[in-house]
């Protein structure tokens, strides 16, 4: 009861008022998660956030002015380092 009545005084009471908490897009987000993933050697999740990228990247554009190119710039580059990564030699 007490934390269903904290939820209630944190939500805004309107949608003018809502102010996003942060402004990167998912892809970057996910972009980043990838890139971390890769310093940490964990080649199976990095090659797993690949895909929901990619994912993302080749859908229709949803919202106005990103940026498609560079999206699919930084996802080729994505695609090296994975590989890379993979075979050193």
């Amino acid at each position: 009861m007490m934390s269903e009545q904290f939820l209630d005084e944190e939500r805004p009471s309107s949608a003018a008022n809502f102010v996003p908490r942060q402004t990167r897009r998912l892809t970057d987000k996910i972009l980043l998660a990838f890139h971390q993933a890769c310093d940490q050697r964990d080649l199976e999740v990095a090659e797993e956030l690949l895909r929901v990228l990619e994912m993302m990247v080749s859908r229709r554009e949803v919202t106005p002015g990103q940026n498609r190119r560079k999206s699919i710039e930084s996802l080729v580059a994505a695609h090296e380092r994975l590989w890379y990564l993979r075979h050193p030699e």
